[in-house]
């Protein structure tokens, strides 16, 4: 598997942390050099590991806060 490379542009928030210190949280992030895109994922507390995620443009950011502000 190809390394990976990433560059946290800004850390928008942490939604929650674990006991081990891993944390939840909603970063604005490049990957491989790419147009950075908010991502949601857990992070162990050095930022050498992660967790599966969700890489989320603008766009769908957006749409994804629209339909939170409207759930029941």
């Amino acid at each position: 598997m190809a390394e990976l490379k990433y560059d946290i542009i800004k850390t928008i928030g942490v939604v929650s942390e674990s006991p081990k210190g891993w944390t939840k949280e909603l970063n604005l992030i490049s990957w491989n050099g790419r147009e950075p895109k908010y991502d949601l994922r857990d992070w162990a507390p050095d930022k050498e590991k992660m967790g599966k995620g969700v890489t989320l443009t603008e766009e769908e950011l957006k749409q994804l806060k629209e339909v939170l502000e409207n759930m029941e």
